[in-house]
């Protein structure tokens, strides 16, 4: 290892994973710290503090990514500097495709497959300079907002270890909170940037439909559109910052968002005086929310009422229920890319009954059913649009509940009433999917057990800079992320 950098002189913490992803990049792009001592930082942290949270699976040998981050120093030397990720250690989710490392999904139908390609976002990471440490864990295929599968077992929460750590980005939400991840990416159709974020204190951002765009051979890209891939950060520079690495066109797919996103050194925290949040709550008691939940967020909005910010209760003027009916029916439908696993009755034997409900859920839907949800759909938007004429924002918890035990596959019931399927519990996500509009978890604080919980807020088509500027400024008048977990070991 080098000695050469102020770091092995002693002149920084000798604690390397304790830096911002930001300050991380500037001090490896000064040479105030090594690529090799990064990684070796980060790996050591990895090591010791992974076998408690499993959150980063499949990894490659020591021996390989320290090569790696040699070879980013020799081109440090030589002045080659790919980019603000250069010589970052990442680890890919794992529904997303590297060509150097094994996808499982969270399935023992696809474990260890290797990609010939890097999905999208993940060449443009990969062209950024990140050297992939391994990939996050995922619930099987994605399906429920609990991180856990056959093949990695469960991921725990960064907090409390006996809790869940939510999902689908459940691995890369620890990954983060537990310092030992810099940054990491997620993808989102049921919460699942929102949800693990909120459950771990970090943050998570769903952009705009088409905002970060994904190209997959075969797979339609014109119908399905409820889940999208997105960032993660411990703080919402860091988060901006991969934003404008993962995003932008392409020109495979004509849907994609044209326009340039500003870089992070051309927003500014907005002025909270006189910003409107329309809090919508549990939508006027349609919701079950577990107690305490409610009141944890909407005093996390009085607590910054010193700055002018008005937060008033609304509602969307639409049949909630009807939108349950529309995420159903559209949910159902886009699993029909597993029905080659359903048919085949050795691969069937594999899958988890909650994803074989949904495949036989899609089989029954109609095409009238498609095209009143469309509709629905269209309407619901037009309920949020009317609402964003009148508030700035819109407000609402990250979830129903706050994480529970981790040998609980999902609640069964809130406050008594019963869920009847397996994410009626996280019903409140369902809004912004299927709006398409940019939402942002931010953090909430924490209850008398210690439990974190997070918000949701909701800004205009295609504003994704307008509600970062305004979460920068939420930021900037809490404190919630600078209380970390107490890591343990096993």
């Amino acid at each position: 290892m080098s000695g050469t950098t102020e770091l092995a002189q002693g002149a920084l913490s000798s604690d390397i994973t304790h830096f911002s992803a930001t300050k991380l990049s500037n001090m490896i792009r000064s040479k105030k710290v090594s690529c090799e001592e990064v990684m070796r930082a980060y790996l050591a942290k990895i090591y010791k503090y992974n076998p408690t949270y499993n959150a980063i699976v499949s990894m490659p040998d020591e021996d390989i990514l320290i090569s790696q981050a040699r070879l980013a120093d020799v081109e440090l030397s030589k002045d080659m500097y790919r980019g603000w990720m250069h010589g970052m250690p990442h680890a890919i989710k794992d529904l997303a495709y590297s060509k150097d490392l094994p996808t499982s999904e969270g399935s023992p139908i696809l474990a260890g497959t290797r990609g010939t390609q890097d999905s999208l976002f993940v060449s443009r990471i990969r062209a950024a300079g990140a050297i992939f440490i391994g990939k996050t864990n995922v619930p099987e295929f994605g399906y429920g907002s609990q991180t856990y599968n056959k093949v990695f077992g469960a991921t725990r929460n960064a907090y409390k270890p006996s809790l869940t750590a939510g999902g689908s980005s459940g691995g890369a939400a620890v990954g983060l909170a537990t310092r030992m991840l810099p940054v990491a990416d997620g993808s989102d159709m049921m919460g699942s940037l929102r949800n693990p974020a909120a459950f771990n204190n970090v943050i998570g951002f769903r952009p705009s439909r088409w905002r970060v765009p994904n190209y997959f051979s075969g797979y339609d890209n014109f119908y399905q559109q409820l889940s999208t891939d997105g960032p993660m950060g411990r703080n919402v520079e860091d988060m901006m910052r991969l934003l404008s690495i993962m995003s932008g066109p392409d020109e495979r797919l004509p849907l994609t968002l044209m326009e340039r996103l500003p870089e992070y050194e051309e927003l500014e925290p907005a002025s909270l005086n006189n910003i409107k949040i329309g809090w919508m709550g549990d939508y006027d008691g349609y919701l079950p929310t577990e107690h305490g939940l409610l009141k944890l967020c909407e005093k996390a909005l009085e607590d910054i009422g010193h700055t002018g910010l008005i937060s008033e209760s609304c509602s969307p003027r639409y049949d909630m229920s009807r939108l349950w009916q529309t995420w159903l029916t559209l949910r159902h439908w886009d699993c029909l890319w597993a029905k080659d696993y359903y048919e085949d009755l050795e691969t069937r034997k594999l899958l988890k009954p909650e994803l074989i409900w949904e495949i036989e859920g899609a089989y029954q839907v109609t095409a009238d059913q498609l095209h009143q949800a469309g509709v629905a759909r269209k309407n619901w938007y037009e309920s949020l649009f009317s609402l964003l004429k009148t508030y700035d924002f819109l407000a609402l918890p990250s979830a129903q509940v706050f994480p529970f035990s981790v040998d609980l596959h999902w609640p069964k019931s809130i406050n008594g009433v019963k869920m009847d399927t397996y994410h009626r519990w996280m019903e409140v996500v369902i809004g912004g999917t299927l709006a398409g509009l940019p939402v942002i978890n931010l953090p909430a604080g924490f209850d008398s057990q210690g439990r974190p919980m997070g918000m949701q807020f909701i800004g205009r088509m295609g504003e994704d800079a307008k509600l970062i500027e305004f979460a920068m400024a939420y930021e900037a008048n809490t404190d919630f992320l600078n209380a970390r977990p107490i890591l343990k070991q096993l």
